[in-house]
């Protein structure tokens, strides 16, 4: 999930070479999401039906479509690197709106001492280029616009966390790709948005998101969700801006010097501490693996 999500900062910002933001966001989902669900109705896997369905569904929406459609829209406005570091502030959307609900984890100290470390260190890795590429109107609106996609995707993280569910949670999250792509499918047709301008590249690129953003890195997400504490769960938002700038390095030859490395070290500083003392794993409340289907996942 953290290295592969790492990369799709970069995915994005190339299909929008060649993809309005709206059918990018509503391809990438379409694809994903019937190809997973296919691969579990082949296995025999349960499918989610009734309330359950539709709660899942909503669930991605509000992940998805709104989480996601936020990033890329203010990938036309800001730098990719800047988009990562404004994305470190989900944490504590999602620690905040976790402690918030009934029965939710509560916040503790050195939870919250962790997050602000490797919200320190990604500052320190990103901050001193992306300000200085950015700013004005273009920088408040991509800003505000991601604030927009943290409450929906960590919002709609907590709801499919606290949500009771016979369904294995790839199967939730292929069912949560195909909604939050059919969502976006008529407002994609009816946009207006500027021609598909088709290119290898740009193709190249949604495969990719397809293959490595959605189905990869997005089942890892959400079967971490499921067994996994919020505040540990969180810290792919630190990593992801390590990887991307060790991609830039490695392919464009971008620098990485000892400030990136100082970074990097205290990103994993923060990583080490909410790891320590964001607690034991929840309680399941899904059904246990071994009885959603005799034939797995």
């Amino acid at each position: 999930m953290c290295f592969f999500w790492g990369t799709t900062y970069l995915g994005i910002r190339m299909a929008l070479e060649s993809f309005p933001p709206l059918v990018l966001v509503s391809a990438r989902y379409l694809l994903s999401g019937a190809l997973l669900l296919a691969a579990c109705f082949l296995k025999g896997t349960h499918l989610p039906r009734g309330r359950e369905l539709r709660f899942t569904a909503l669930n991605g929406v509000l992940v998805l479509g709104i989480g996601n459609a936020a990033l890329v829209y203010s990938e036309l406005w800001i730098p990719s690197g800047l988009a990562a570091l404004i994305l470190t502030t989900s944490p504590f959307w999602l620690v905040a709106i976790e402690a918030l609900v009934p029965g939710g984890e509560r916040l503790h100290g050195p939870t919250i001492a962790g997050m602000l470390i490797g919200l320190a260190g990604a500052a320190l890795l990103v901050a001193p280029g992306a300000w200085g590429a950015e700013g004005g109107r273009g920088l408040v609106r991509g800003f505000l616009v991601l604030q927009l996609g943290c409450l929906g995707w960590c919002g709609g993280s907590i709801a499919q966390r606290r949500q009771v569910t016979r369904a294995h949670p790839v199967v939730s999250g292929a069912v949560q790709q195909l909604a939050a792509g059919a969502a976006f499918l008529v407002p994609a047709l009816l946009a207006g948005e500027h021609p598909i301008q088709w290119s290898f590249r740009g193709v190249a690129a949604i495969l990719y998101l397809v293959l490595f953003g959605s189905i990869v890195g997005y089942s890892a997400y959400i079967y971490a969700m499921d067994r996994l504490p919020v505040a540990v769960v969180s810290i792919y938002t630190y990593i992801n801006p390590v990887v991307a700038v060790f991609l830039g390095w490695l392919f464009y030859r971008e620098p990485f010097g000892a400030r990136e490395a100082a970074a990097m070290a205290i990103i994993f500083a923060g990583v080490a501490v909410v790891k320590k003392y964001g607690g034991t794993a929840r309680k399941r409340t899904s059904v246990p693996l071994d009885m959603v289907s005799s034939k797995g996942i």
